[in-house]
Protein backbone atom coordinates (compact mmCIF):
# COMPACT_ATOMS: atom_id res chain seq x y z
CA UNK A 1 0.00 0.00 0.00
CA UNK A 2 1.27 3.45 -0.93
CA UNK A 3 0.91 6.38 1.45
CA UNK A 4 1.63 10.03 0.62
CA UNK A 5 2.01 12.75 3.24
CA UNK A 6 1.92 16.32 1.94
CA UNK A 7 3.70 18.87 4.14
CA UNK A 8 7.18 18.59 5.61
CA UNK A 9 6.51 20.39 8.86
CA UNK A 10 6.10 19.02 12.38
CA UNK A 11 2.72 17.42 11.62
CA UNK A 12 3.75 15.87 8.32
CA UNK A 13 6.95 14.39 9.71
CA UNK A 14 5.30 13.02 12.83
CA UNK A 15 2.49 11.46 10.81
CA UNK A 16 4.87 9.88 8.30
CA UNK A 17 7.08 8.52 11.09
CA UNK A 18 4.11 7.10 13.01
CA UNK A 19 2.84 5.43 9.86
CA UNK A 20 6.15 3.99 8.69
CA UNK A 21 7.16 2.82 12.17
CA UNK A 22 3.87 1.02 12.82
CA UNK A 23 3.85 -0.80 9.48
CA UNK A 24 7.22 -1.28 7.74
CA UNK A 25 5.44 -2.89 4.77
CA UNK A 26 4.03 0.46 3.68
CA UNK A 27 5.71 2.75 1.18
CA UNK A 28 5.49 6.19 2.80
CA UNK A 29 6.42 9.28 0.78
CA UNK A 30 6.66 12.71 2.42
CA UNK A 31 6.49 15.70 0.06
CA UNK A 32 7.75 19.14 1.07
CA UNK A 33 7.66 22.12 -1.31
CA UNK A 34 10.53 23.93 0.40
CA UNK A 35 14.17 23.00 0.08
CA UNK A 36 14.52 22.67 3.86
CA UNK A 37 11.88 20.71 5.77
CA UNK A 38 10.77 21.57 9.32
CA UNK A 39 11.38 25.29 8.73
CA UNK A 40 8.77 26.35 11.28
CA UNK A 41 10.24 24.03 13.90
CA UNK A 42 13.64 25.62 13.34
CA UNK A 43 12.50 29.14 14.25
CA UNK A 44 9.86 28.28 16.85
CA UNK A 45 10.34 29.36 20.45
CA UNK A 46 13.06 31.78 19.45
CA UNK A 47 15.07 28.90 18.01
CA UNK A 48 14.62 26.77 21.13
CA UNK A 49 11.45 24.87 20.04
CA UNK A 50 8.70 24.81 22.65
CA UNK A 51 7.90 21.11 22.08
CA UNK A 52 4.89 20.79 24.38
CA UNK A 53 3.44 21.88 27.72
CA UNK A 54 3.69 20.19 31.12
CA UNK A 55 -0.04 19.51 31.40
CA UNK A 56 -0.83 15.80 31.52
CA UNK A 57 -4.58 15.95 32.19
CA UNK A 58 -6.65 16.03 28.96
CA UNK A 59 -9.55 17.84 30.67
CA UNK A 60 -7.22 20.71 31.67
CA UNK A 61 -5.19 20.56 28.49
CA UNK A 62 -8.15 21.30 26.21
CA UNK A 63 -8.86 24.55 28.09
CA UNK A 64 -5.89 26.04 26.22
CA UNK A 65 -7.50 25.72 22.79
CA UNK A 66 -9.80 28.57 21.70
CA UNK A 67 -10.83 26.35 18.78
CA UNK A 68 -10.78 22.56 18.68
CA UNK A 69 -10.62 21.82 22.40
CA UNK A 70 -13.79 19.72 22.48
CA UNK A 71 -12.68 17.56 19.55
CA UNK A 72 -9.20 17.12 21.03
CA UNK A 73 -10.34 15.80 24.40
CA UNK A 74 -10.74 12.23 23.17
CA UNK A 75 -7.62 12.52 21.02
CA UNK A 76 -5.55 13.59 24.04
CA UNK A 77 -6.74 10.51 25.94
CA UNK A 78 -4.83 8.49 23.32
CA UNK A 79 -1.75 10.68 22.81
CA UNK A 80 -1.00 13.63 25.11
CA UNK A 81 2.04 15.60 26.33
CA UNK A 82 3.26 12.73 28.53
CA UNK A 83 3.36 10.54 25.41
CA UNK A 84 5.22 13.27 23.51
CA UNK A 85 7.83 13.47 26.27
CA UNK A 86 8.26 9.68 26.25
CA UNK A 87 8.43 9.59 22.45
CA UNK A 88 11.31 12.07 22.35
CA UNK A 89 13.13 10.69 25.37
CA UNK A 90 13.01 7.16 23.93
CA UNK A 91 14.92 8.60 20.98
CA UNK A 92 17.55 10.30 23.12
CA UNK A 93 16.02 13.78 23.40
CA UNK A 94 15.45 14.89 26.97
CA UNK A 95 13.03 17.71 27.67
CA UNK A 96 12.98 20.21 30.54
CA UNK A 97 10.07 22.10 32.07
CA UNK A 98 10.28 25.84 32.71
CA UNK A 99 8.44 27.71 35.46
CA UNK A 100 5.46 28.53 33.23
CA UNK A 101 5.03 24.90 32.11
CA UNK A 102 6.63 25.21 28.68
CA UNK A 103 8.84 22.27 27.72
CA UNK A 104 12.03 22.56 25.66
CA UNK A 105 14.88 20.22 24.74
CA UNK A 106 17.61 20.48 27.38
CA UNK A 107 19.94 21.71 24.62
CA UNK A 108 17.74 24.80 24.14
CA UNK A 109 18.11 24.20 20.40
CA UNK A 110 15.43 23.42 17.83
CA UNK A 111 18.11 21.59 15.82
CA UNK A 112 17.91 18.82 18.43
CA UNK A 113 14.24 18.26 17.56
CA UNK A 114 14.88 18.54 13.82
CA UNK A 115 17.72 16.01 13.95
CA UNK A 116 15.54 13.63 15.98
CA UNK A 117 12.66 13.83 13.49
CA UNK A 118 14.95 13.46 10.48
CA UNK A 119 16.64 10.42 12.02
CA UNK A 120 13.29 8.86 12.98
CA UNK A 121 11.93 9.41 9.45
CA UNK A 122 15.01 7.78 7.97
CA UNK A 123 14.72 4.84 10.36
CA UNK A 124 11.04 4.41 9.41
CA UNK A 125 12.14 4.36 5.74
CA UNK A 126 10.12 7.44 4.86
CA UNK A 127 10.94 8.61 1.33
CA UNK A 128 11.46 12.38 1.63
CA UNK A 129 10.97 14.59 -1.43
CA UNK A 130 11.98 18.23 -0.92
CA UNK A 131 11.99 21.27 -3.16
CA UNK A 132 9.00 20.09 -5.15
CA UNK A 133 5.49 21.43 -4.71
CA UNK A 134 2.19 19.70 -5.26
CA UNK A 135 0.07 21.01 -8.13
CA UNK A 136 -3.17 19.05 -7.81
CA UNK A 137 -4.74 16.38 -5.61
CA UNK A 138 -7.59 14.29 -7.00
CA UNK A 139 -9.46 11.14 -6.04
CA UNK A 140 -10.34 8.44 -8.55
CA UNK A 141 -11.74 4.93 -8.62
CA UNK A 142 -10.06 1.99 -10.34
CA UNK A 143 -11.82 -0.66 -12.42
CA UNK A 144 -12.66 -2.61 -9.24
CA UNK A 145 -14.32 0.39 -7.66
CA UNK A 146 -11.51 0.97 -5.15
CA UNK A 147 -10.65 4.63 -4.60
CA UNK A 148 -7.15 6.04 -4.85
CA UNK A 149 -5.53 9.46 -4.91
CA UNK A 150 -3.51 11.02 -7.69
CA UNK A 151 -1.00 13.69 -6.68
CA UNK A 152 0.48 15.77 -9.49
CA UNK A 153 3.71 17.57 -8.65
CA UNK A 154 4.81 20.89 -10.12
CA UNK A 155 7.63 19.11 -11.94
CA UNK A 156 4.90 17.21 -13.85
CA UNK A 157 5.52 13.95 -11.99
CA UNK A 158 2.31 12.10 -11.13
CA UNK A 159 2.10 9.88 -8.04
CA UNK A 160 -0.66 7.57 -6.86
CA UNK A 161 -1.49 6.42 -3.34
CA UNK A 162 -4.09 4.47 -1.41
CA UNK A 163 -3.98 6.75 1.64
CA UNK A 164 -3.30 10.48 1.73
CA UNK A 165 -2.42 12.64 4.75
CA UNK A 166 -2.59 16.39 4.19
CA UNK A 167 -0.54 18.30 6.78
CA UNK A 168 0.12 21.58 5.02
CA UNK A 169 -0.55 23.94 7.93
CA UNK A 170 -2.12 27.25 6.95
CA UNK A 171 -1.01 27.01 3.31
CA UNK A 172 -4.00 28.04 1.13
CA UNK A 173 -3.22 25.21 -1.29
CA UNK A 174 -4.01 22.66 1.41
CA UNK A 175 -7.34 24.34 2.05
CA UNK A 176 -8.10 24.25 -1.68
CA UNK A 177 -7.38 20.51 -1.96
CA UNK A 178 -9.48 19.77 1.12
CA UNK A 179 -12.36 21.83 -0.28
CA UNK A 180 -12.15 20.07 -3.65
CA UNK A 181 -12.40 16.75 -1.79
CA UNK A 182 -15.62 17.82 -0.09
CA UNK A 183 -14.58 19.65 3.07
CA UNK A 184 -15.78 22.98 4.40
CA UNK A 185 -13.05 25.50 5.20
CA UNK A 186 -13.44 27.94 8.08
CA UNK A 187 -11.90 31.23 6.93
CA UNK A 188 -8.34 31.68 8.13
CA UNK A 189 -7.45 34.68 10.30
CA UNK A 190 -4.36 35.36 12.44
CA UNK A 191 -4.07 34.18 16.04
CA UNK A 192 -1.35 34.80 18.66
CA UNK A 193 -0.33 38.39 17.96
CA UNK A 194 0.64 41.49 19.90
CA UNK A 195 -1.45 44.67 20.17
CA UNK A 196 -0.52 48.06 18.79
CA UNK A 197 -1.46 50.91 21.13
CA UNK A 198 -0.79 54.59 20.53
CA UNK A 199 -0.98 55.96 24.03
CA UNK A 200 1.01 58.62 25.86
CA UNK A 201 0.94 56.55 29.06
CA UNK A 202 3.15 53.92 27.44
CA UNK A 203 5.57 56.22 25.63
CA UNK A 204 9.15 55.66 26.69
CA UNK A 205 8.26 52.49 28.61
CA UNK A 206 9.37 49.88 26.04
CA UNK A 207 10.90 46.93 27.87
CA UNK A 208 8.94 47.48 31.09
CA UNK A 209 7.14 44.31 32.17
CA UNK A 210 4.52 43.47 34.79
CA UNK A 211 4.54 39.91 36.14
CA UNK A 212 0.77 39.72 36.53
CA UNK A 213 -1.78 41.94 34.79
CA UNK A 214 -5.40 41.44 33.82
CA UNK A 215 -6.47 42.46 30.32
CA UNK A 216 -10.04 42.68 29.02
CA UNK A 217 -11.18 42.96 25.43
CA UNK A 218 -14.27 45.03 24.74
CA UNK A 219 -15.06 43.61 21.30
CA UNK A 220 -17.72 41.07 20.41
CA UNK A 221 -20.79 39.77 22.23
CA UNK A 222 -18.88 38.51 25.25
CA UNK A 223 -16.06 40.42 26.86
CA UNK A 224 -12.92 38.32 27.05
CA UNK A 225 -10.27 38.52 29.73
CA UNK A 226 -6.91 36.97 30.51
CA UNK A 227 -4.37 37.29 33.30
CA UNK A 228 -0.61 36.89 33.08
CA UNK A 229 2.67 38.62 32.38
CA UNK A 230 2.52 41.74 30.20
CA UNK A 231 5.34 43.45 28.33
CA UNK A 232 5.26 47.02 27.05
CA UNK A 233 6.83 47.32 23.58
CA UNK A 234 7.75 50.19 21.26
CA UNK A 235 4.42 49.70 19.48
CA UNK A 236 2.08 48.64 22.27
CA UNK A 237 1.81 45.56 24.48
CA UNK A 238 2.83 41.91 24.30
CA UNK A 239 3.46 39.03 26.72
CA UNK A 240 1.48 35.89 27.63
CA UNK A 241 -1.64 37.75 28.80
CA UNK A 242 -1.91 39.65 25.50
CA UNK A 243 -1.12 36.62 23.33
CA UNK A 244 -3.76 34.50 25.06
CA UNK A 245 -6.30 37.30 24.68
CA UNK A 246 -5.46 37.62 20.98
CA UNK A 247 -6.07 33.89 20.49
CA UNK A 248 -9.46 33.85 22.21
CA UNK A 249 -10.47 37.08 20.48
CA UNK A 250 -8.97 36.26 17.06
CA UNK A 251 -12.26 36.32 15.14
CA UNK A 252 -13.74 39.33 16.95
CA UNK A 253 -10.59 41.37 16.49
CA UNK A 254 -10.43 40.45 12.80
CA UNK A 255 -14.08 41.47 12.34
CA UNK A 256 -13.37 44.82 13.99
CA UNK A 257 -10.21 45.33 11.90
CA UNK A 258 -8.03 45.20 15.02
CA UNK A 259 -9.58 48.30 16.55
CA UNK A 260 -10.99 47.67 19.99
CA UNK A 261 -11.12 49.01 23.55
CA UNK A 262 -8.67 47.30 25.90
CA UNK A 263 -8.89 47.52 29.68
CA UNK A 264 -5.75 46.88 31.72
CA UNK A 265 -5.62 46.20 35.45
CA UNK A 266 -1.96 46.49 36.36
CA UNK A 267 -2.68 45.03 39.83
CA UNK A 268 -5.38 42.32 39.50
CA UNK A 269 -4.92 41.33 43.14
CA UNK A 270 -6.62 44.64 44.03
CA UNK A 271 -10.12 45.88 43.30
CA UNK A 272 -10.81 49.59 43.15
CA UNK A 273 -11.98 49.94 46.77
CA UNK A 274 -9.09 47.97 48.30
CA UNK A 275 -6.48 49.97 46.41
CA UNK A 276 -8.18 53.23 47.33
CA UNK A 277 -8.03 52.31 51.04
CA UNK A 278 -4.35 51.37 50.77
CA UNK A 279 -3.38 54.64 49.09
CA UNK A 280 -5.58 56.76 51.37
CA UNK A 281 -3.80 55.30 54.40
CA UNK A 282 -0.50 56.71 53.10
CA UNK A 283 -1.78 60.21 53.87
CA UNK A 284 -1.37 59.26 57.54
CA UNK A 285 1.49 56.75 57.48
CA UNK A 286 3.80 58.48 54.96
CA UNK A 287 2.49 62.04 54.69
CA UNK A 288 5.75 63.74 53.65
CA UNK A 289 6.93 61.24 51.08
CA UNK A 290 6.67 62.30 47.45
CA UNK A 291 4.01 60.33 45.61
CA UNK A 292 6.19 59.95 42.53
CA UNK A 293 9.00 58.37 44.56
CA UNK A 294 7.00 56.20 46.96
CA UNK A 295 5.01 53.37 45.41
CA UNK A 296 3.41 51.06 48.00
CA UNK A 297 2.49 48.37 45.46
CA UNK A 298 4.47 46.13 43.09
CA UNK A 299 4.60 48.23 39.96
CA UNK A 300 7.68 49.12 37.88
CA UNK A 301 8.91 52.58 38.84
CA UNK A 302 8.63 54.05 35.34
CA UNK A 303 5.07 52.77 34.90
CA UNK A 304 4.08 54.16 38.32
CA UNK A 305 5.50 57.57 37.42
CA UNK A 306 3.72 57.54 34.04
CA UNK A 307 0.35 56.74 35.62
CA UNK A 308 0.86 59.47 38.23
CA UNK A 309 1.59 61.95 35.46
CA UNK A 310 -1.52 60.85 33.54
CA UNK A 311 -3.60 61.31 36.70
CA UNK A 312 -2.35 64.95 36.66
CA UNK A 313 -0.58 64.66 40.00
CA UNK A 314 2.33 67.12 40.19
CA UNK A 315 5.78 65.50 40.63
CA UNK A 316 6.58 67.47 43.80
CA UNK A 317 3.33 66.58 45.58
CA UNK A 318 3.53 64.51 48.78
CA UNK A 319 0.98 61.94 49.99
CA UNK A 320 -0.62 64.26 52.54
CA UNK A 321 -1.50 66.70 49.74
CA UNK A 322 -3.21 64.31 47.34
CA UNK A 323 -6.83 65.28 46.68
CA UNK A 324 -9.74 62.86 46.56
CA UNK A 325 -10.13 63.53 42.83
CA UNK A 326 -6.45 62.82 42.14
CA UNK A 327 -6.48 59.66 44.23
CA UNK A 328 -9.60 58.35 42.50
CA UNK A 329 -8.12 59.01 39.07
CA UNK A 330 -4.86 57.26 39.99
CA UNK A 331 -6.73 54.22 41.32
CA UNK A 332 -8.83 54.06 38.15
CA UNK A 333 -5.71 54.26 35.98
CA UNK A 334 -4.13 51.35 37.85
CA UNK A 335 -7.06 48.94 38.02
CA UNK A 336 -9.29 50.06 35.12
CA UNK A 337 -7.03 51.76 32.61
CA UNK A 338 -8.81 52.27 29.28
CA UNK A 339 -6.72 51.91 26.11
CA UNK A 340 -7.46 51.54 22.39
CA UNK A 341 -6.03 48.78 20.21
CA UNK A 342 -5.13 50.32 16.83
CA UNK A 343 -3.71 47.28 15.07
CA UNK A 344 -1.88 43.99 15.50
CA UNK A 345 1.80 43.14 15.61
CA UNK A 346 3.72 39.92 14.95
CA UNK A 347 4.66 37.30 17.53
CA UNK A 348 7.72 35.71 15.97
CA UNK A 349 8.07 32.72 18.31
CA UNK A 350 4.86 31.11 17.02
CA UNK A 351 2.99 31.55 13.75
CA UNK A 352 -0.55 30.36 14.27
CA UNK A 353 -3.74 30.63 12.24
CA UNK A 354 -7.33 30.46 13.44
CA UNK A 355 -9.43 28.62 10.87
CA UNK A 356 -8.94 25.71 8.48
CA UNK A 357 -10.69 22.43 7.71
CA UNK A 358 -13.96 22.26 9.64
CA UNK A 359 -13.82 19.57 12.34
CA UNK A 360 -17.38 18.34 11.81
CA UNK A 361 -16.44 15.99 8.98
CA UNK A 362 -13.23 14.63 10.51
CA UNK A 363 -13.20 11.51 12.71
CA UNK A 364 -11.00 12.37 15.69
CA UNK A 365 -10.48 8.72 16.57
CA UNK A 366 -8.25 8.33 13.52
CA UNK A 367 -8.20 11.78 11.79
CA UNK A 368 -9.86 10.31 8.68
CA UNK A 369 -12.24 12.32 6.54
CA UNK A 370 -15.90 11.43 6.90
CA UNK A 371 -16.48 12.74 3.39
CA UNK A 372 -13.59 11.10 1.56
CA UNK A 373 -12.42 7.67 2.81
CA UNK A 374 -8.65 7.27 2.74
CA UNK A 375 -8.04 10.99 3.25
CA UNK A 376 -6.56 12.17 6.57
CA UNK A 377 -5.71 15.55 8.10
CA UNK A 378 -3.36 16.58 10.90
CA UNK A 379 -1.84 19.70 12.38
CA UNK A 380 -2.69 23.31 11.70
CA UNK A 381 -4.63 22.65 8.49
CA UNK A 382 -7.48 21.76 10.86
CA UNK A 383 -9.56 24.44 12.56
CA UNK A 384 -7.58 23.97 15.77
CA UNK A 385 -5.38 26.52 17.49
CA UNK A 386 -4.02 26.86 20.98
CA UNK A 387 -2.63 29.65 23.10
CA UNK A 388 1.11 30.14 23.35
CA UNK A 389 3.13 27.68 25.40
CA UNK A 390 3.62 24.52 23.31
CA UNK A 391 -0.06 23.73 22.82
CA UNK A 392 -0.01 24.13 19.04
CA UNK A 393 2.86 21.70 18.64
CA UNK A 394 1.05 19.26 20.94
CA UNK A 395 -2.09 19.24 18.79
CA UNK A 396 0.17 18.58 15.79
CA UNK A 397 1.92 15.64 17.52
CA UNK A 398 -1.40 14.18 18.68
CA UNK A 399 -3.39 14.44 15.45
CA UNK A 400 -0.42 13.25 13.38
CA UNK A 401 0.26 10.24 15.60
CA UNK A 402 -3.41 9.23 15.44
CA UNK A 403 -3.48 9.62 11.66
CA UNK A 404 -0.22 7.75 11.13
CA UNK A 405 -1.25 4.86 13.37
CA UNK A 406 -4.67 4.59 11.73
CA UNK A 407 -3.23 4.54 8.21
CA UNK A 408 -0.64 1.93 9.16
CA UNK A 409 -3.09 -0.44 10.79
CA UNK A 410 -6.01 -0.07 8.38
Amino acid sequence: MNVIVIGGGAAGFFGAIACGSANPQLKVTLIEAGSKPLAKVRISGGGRCNVTHHCFEPARLVENYPRGGKALRGAFSRFQPQDTVEWYESRGVKLKTEADGRMFPITDSSETIINCLMHAANKAKVDLLTGVGVKTVKQYQDERGASYFQVELKNERVMKCDRLLIATGSNPLGYRWAKNLGHKIESAVPSLFTFNLRDSRLQGLAGVSVSNAQVKLGTGKNKLEQTGALLITHWGVSGPAILKLSAWGARSLFDFKYNSPLQINWLPEFNQEDLKQLLTALKQTNPQKKIVNYCPVELPKRLWQSLINYAEIKPDKVWSEISKKELNKLVTEIVQGQYEITGKGAFKDEFVTCGGVSLKKVNFKNMESKKCPGLYFSGEILNIDGVTGGFNFQSAWTTSWLAGQAIALK
